[in-house]
């Protein structure tokens, strides 16, 4: 990324930010590479035989945040995150129309320890993952957010402290909570 480009990038946040709709193409323009890495990064994690392509995915994700009103977009950061929440959204959304059952339908349950580890056959696991996700947010949002941006976003923990306004011991302090509750609510 060029020096340049972070504050190309925000220029177009702040227009959309202002109700110029060119200013999300324009932005997709700038960030299209590094939505695509993201894709490829969600995408890894699914089956072999998924459907979906990280091109697909990443206009699936256009036309989301074209719907988007009211969101104050802060930077690249936090586009990203939640572009790569909307990700999250889309092939949680995805498995569930393929007819997998709620809570893994008899599938194996999902070590969190192992996250970073899923075989691409496991969609129905990150059903129980979204499920456990949801009820963690209810219990602390931040938490919740830590794990989507780190484990489905892929973001490092200096990017997750940016987007998320906080700082990085935060991140690792919450994200060692949230791992450990997860494990424990994915072994029920």
């Amino acid at each position: 990324m060029t020096a340049q480009l972070p504050q190309e990038v925000t220029q177009r946040l702040i227009d959309w930010n202002n109700g110029d709709e060119q200013a999300l193409t324009d932005l997709m323009f700038l960030i299209y590479q590094d939505l695509r890495q993201v894709a490829f990064y969600h995408l890894g994690r699914e089956r072999a035989e998924h459907t979906l392509q990280p091109t697909a995915l990443v206009h699936e994700v256009y036309l989301r945040l074209i719907r988007q009103k009211g969101v104050r977009w802060q930077n690249r950061a936090h586009f990203l995150a939640t572009a790569s929440q909307i990700m999250r959204r889309i092939l949680v959304d995805y498995a569930r129309a393929r007819g997998f059952a709620k809570r893994g339908g008899g599938a194996q349950r999902l070590p969190l320890d192992n996250a970073t580890d899923i075989p691409h056959e496991r969609a129905a696991e990150l059903i129980a993952l979204d499920d456990a996700l949801n009820a963690l947010a209810k219990l602390n949002e931040r938490e919740s957010k830590i794990v989507e941006l780190r484990f489905f976003g892929g973001l490092s923990i200096e990017e997750t402290a940016e987007a998320l306004g906080v700082s990085p011991g935060t991140v690792m302090r919450d994200w060692t909570f949230a791992k450990a509750w997860l494990k424990r609510e994915l072994a029920r």
